[in-house]
């Protein structure tokens, strides 16, 4: 029997096989796309197994099922016999944008062991924001292993599966909205003269040194935004500038716009 399979190796689900085969052998490993380039590059790589979906239906114990949401029905459908045929224990893990728990269970004609996930895409340098959420068929046992074999892909938080979707508005979508604002804060400094180079290597760093800092710190975004901000100086003649554009009600609105966008995938 294998340890894992992955249906579905696009640019999450790649990075999610590369997180596991850290913590997992990749000889214990099976994998599926429609793209055999991408199944073939990761058993180079990671020394993971070239399947089918029916065989990763049929043999392994943790099923990740890494398509589009749209795609899902058809998947399911396909593997849905086979999982029924099944009488050793599996768990199906589901990353898919706006599809609960439920609706899985219903694609597959049956409700089995399901854990749901809403990864983002830093898990691909191991510092992603995974959450995580299991329906009551799967034990404590599963989750606690499964958790420590993704332990390579980033934080993960267990979180009730009703806030998974305003969450992942935030932490899936959000690594979007952060690029945009590095990209501006580096188009900025061009402008201002300095070598584009210099300006994107300048810009993520400060990012990423801030955000470290909130999480460090355990301060307030506002109290650190603060301590930034001398009188009469530069930096909060930049903040005026953003809140003249309506920067934070426009950052509130894109994340309320991925919610809205989550719940409407979840009702087709």
């Amino acid at each position: 029997m294998y340890k894992y399979g992955f249906i579905g190796c696009g640019n999450m689900g790649g990075a999610l096989v590369r997180a596991v085969a850290e913590n997992v052998d990749g000889g214990k490993i099976l994998v599926s796309d429609h793209d055999n380039e991408k199944t073939s590059a990761l058993a180079l790589e990671c020394g993971v197994v070239v399947a089918d979906n029916i065989k990763i239906a049929s043999e392994c114990e943790y099923i990740f099922l890494g398509v589009k949401p749209q795609m899902m029905s058809g998947m399911l459908e396909e593997i849905k016999d086979t999982l029924a045929k099944r009488k050793d224990n599996f768990v199906i893990v589901t990353m898919a944008a706006g599809l609960s728990i439920k609706t899985i269970s219903d694609m597959c004609g049956a409700e089995y062991p399901t854990i749901r996930i809403m990864p983002n895409t830093p898990v691909s340098v191991g510092k992603g924001m995974i959450l995580y959420t299991a329906n009551a068929k799967t034990t404590s046992e599963q989750t606690e292993e499964f958790v420590r074999d993704m332990s390579h892909a980033g934080i993960m938080d267990k979180l009730d599966e009703k806030m998974i979707d305003a969450a992942c508005a935030l932490s899936g979508s959000g690594p979007a909205f952060v690029y945009m604002f590095i990209e501006a804060l580096a188009d900025g400094a061009v402008e201002c003269g300095l070598p584009r180079k210099n300006a994107l290597l300048y810009a993520a760093q400060t990012v990423l040194g801030s955000a470290s800092l909130v999480l460090e710190s355990g301060k307030h975004p506002g109290e650190l935004k603060d301590a930034v901000c001398s009188p009469g100086g530069t930096t909060i003649a930049g903040v005026h500038a953003l809140e003249r554009g309506g920067f934070r009600a426009n950052a509130m609105d894109a994340v309320l716009a991925a919610y809205n966008k989550a719940k409407e995938l979840g009702k087709k």
